[in-house]
């Protein structure tokens, strides 16, 4: 009786061992905000070593298969610029306006906040840490015109939300607008009078780390399916036309 008893709970803490050891680890937010920026800092610069821009300035993956890519540039290597808030962003070469128009990105600047219509990939990631190992998890689109049906937007409301939007809905700018976009684009020059039909040829990409979006804070549901707290974005664009605003698209 006493060796049944035995082979019983050596068989349960087998069961028990490996069942742990079939366990998913599932990522837990760090109360410390410090290591959330380091998580997105790290995987940041991760995304940068592992993309390219490809011939009209579309962010790739680089293929650990197809050599067709191997003499393409990381985004680390094109001359990225980071802002002490974090953003970072990449001016392609060769795809800006031979003279352009500056942008006014701040939004609080009525008739003079520059009005946009551009094409535009705008992808949102989770920085996350397993087993030390700090890296992007893709949480969804943002907004996609590129692959989408390829025309341009005007105004998207997380680069300008109306004041007619803030003021039914009782909330502020930063619900709605993305900071560091706006901060990022004004290192750019729009186009001035691109026709919607006109072959895109993307101007760069501005990387958005979690603090200098949303944060922790409450935000409009862009997507229905997930938060967009703790979350960084990656933008691919084209300004179209970049227009002063007119009283009535405030």
């Amino acid at each position: 009786m006493k060796k049944i008893f035995l082979y019983i709970l050596a068989g349960s803490l087998c069961f028990a061992a490996c069942k742990k050891d079939d366990e998913v680890e599932t990522f837990v937010e760090p109360d410390d905000i410090a290591v959330r920026n380091s998580y997105d800092d790290q995987a940041i610069q991760k995304y940068m070593d592992e993309n390219y821009l490809d011939a009209q300035g579309n962010i790739k993956a680089f293929s650990s298969t197809d050599a067709a890519d191997d003499n393409e540039k990381k985004l680390s290597e094109l001359s990225p610029v980071k802002l002490p808030s974090g953003v970072i962003y990449i001016v392609r070469n060769g795809a800006q306006p031979a003279t352009g128009v500056t942008l006014e990105t701040n939004s609080s600047a009525g008739n003079n906040a520059t009005q946009i219509r551009t094409m535009m990939r705008a992808n949102a990631y989770m920085a996350t840490s397993t087993d030390g190992n700090v890296t992007f998890s893709s949480m969804g689109s943002l907004i996609n015109t590129i692959n989408g049906d390829g025309s341009p937007v005007t105004d998207p409301m997380f680069y300008y939300v109306k004041n007619k939007t803030m003021k039914d809905a009782g909330k502020e700018r930063n619900y709605y607008e993305i900071e560091g976009l706006q901060e990022g684009l004004k290192y750019f020059k729009g186009f001035e009078n691109m026709n919607d039909g006109d072959a895109y040829n993307l101007q760069g990409v501005i990387i958005v780390p979690s603090r200098a979006a949303f944060a922790r804070d409450a935000h409009f549901p862009y997507s229905s399916t997930y938060s967009l707290k703790n979350t960084s974005f990656v933008f691919n664009f084209q300004i179209y036309k970049a227009n002063p605003r007119h009283s009535d698209d405030q």
